[in-house]
């Protein structure tokens, strides 16, 4: 009988997913675990990590391991207009771990949904990224955002891309006297910057937040983004998800590729994001396509260590045997240990450095104990 007991945190989120997903009827997407390498220098920028590993194919063409999941998916499916696809996937990508600095086989967890997107695909995306997060653990936080308001503020004025970088990067650092400054050296009117520190400092609660970006939205542009993202937050709370969801503006992803809701998922534990996504609408015009898009990706392997203490012993009871013990006899003795122990292991001889709380030893059909380290 399949028992969960002893499966890793990572394996019980994949399946925890997997059931949310289909739930809502998300159907499971399979892919190649390669494509061509030009898909992803045409759209590096999307990319966590410029680094990608590469082969030449028989057919002389460059291939790539892929290191994202969601442009396979645009790249393989096809608009269906008035309709959207709602897939789910669980993938392995090929990226520099920040730890190591080498490459390393990262299972990633998350959903798509492509095509005619409306308001209610907006809420049930970011309504699934909320359940995820519990799923995971009971202590989360999902900070979320809306990068239509830097958008349309930076839109007006006249200043280069650079400069437009170094105010969404200071905007995602909360590096307030930063933006001030560079509004000074660039001749960015006050008002602009004014409504720009309103976003950067503006952290919290959907209720107390909302009021103070309703304030800086005295245009038409402004009007409209800001409905709809109070529609969402509205969703939000009247679907009971508010406690757990902050409004924070320094989630600010590269604006060549998202549009709309942008956000980042916390669990207790895990001191990086686990969590991420928005709606990528932009990537999708880059890639020829005419559908919205929206979906987000849970980083399993960041789960490994999610609520594990340093543990004092590797294994509860180390049981010894030698050559003149039967199979059956070992079996037995361990099904008895098995009784007063979590976790038993048998072995002709002490592995190094393996940490045990208790080592017996099989004598004929007797099992006895011969050290504990309580």
């Amino acid at each position: 009988m399949f028992s969960g007991l002893n499966l890793k945190n990572e394996e019980k989120a994949v399946f925890a997913l997997r059931a949310l997903y289909q739930k809502y009827g998300y159907i499971p997407y399979k892919m190649s675990k390669f494509e061509e390498y030009d898909l992803y220098v045409r759209n590096k920028n999307f990319l966590v990590s410029d680094s990608i590993i590469t082969f030449t194919d028989t057919n002389g063409k460059l291939m790539a391991l892929k290191p994202d999941v969601t442009l396979s998916i645009v790249k393989n499916t096809k608009d269906a207009p008035g309709c959207v696809q709602k897939v789910y996937y669980n993938e392995n990508v090929y990226r520099i771990s920040k730890s190591t600095h080498e490459f390393k086989e990262i299972m990633q967890t998350g959903l798509e949904c492509i095509g005619d997107v409306d308001a209610y695909d907006v809420f049930e995306v970011v309504s699934l990224a909320v359940q995820s997060l519990a799923a995971i653990s009971d202590s989360y936080i999902l900070d979320l955002s809306h990068i239509g308001f830097v958008s349309a503020l930076l839109d007006n004025v006249d200043c280069s891309d650079k400069t437009r970088k170094d105010i969404i990067k200071c905007l995602s650092e909360k590096n307030q006297s930063a933006i001030e400054k560079i509004c000074f050296e660039n001749g960015i009117e006050k008002s602009i910057e004014d409504k720009l520190n309103v976003l950067v400092s503006s952290y919290g609660k959907i209720g107390d937040v909302l009021p103070e970006i309703e304030k800086i939205c005295d245009t038409d542009e402004l009007k409209e983004i800001y409905e709809e993202f109070s529609e969402l937050c509205g969703l939000i709370v009247d679907n009971g998800l508010d406690s757990s969801v902050r409004v924070d503006f320094s989630v600010a992803n590269d604006m060549n590729y998202y549009s709309g809701i942008v956000f980042h998922g916390f669990v207790e534990g895990v001191p990086t994001g686990v969590l991420s996504g928005g709606r990528y609408d932009n990537l999708m015009k880059k890639m020829g396509r005419k559908s919205g898009a929206i979906g987000f990706a849970v980083y399993v392997d960041l789960l490994e260590r999610l609520g594990m203490t340093d543990k004092r012993y590797d294994v509860d009871a180390m049981l010894i045997y030698d050559s003149s013990s039967s199979a059956e006899e070992v079996s037995r003795a361990v099904n008895k240990l098995r009784e007063q122990a979590d976790s038993v292991t048998a072995q002709k001889s002490v592995p190094e450095n393996i940490r045990y709380k208790s080592l017996y030893k099989l004598e004929g059909k007797e099992v006895k104990i011969l050290e504990r380290n309580d």
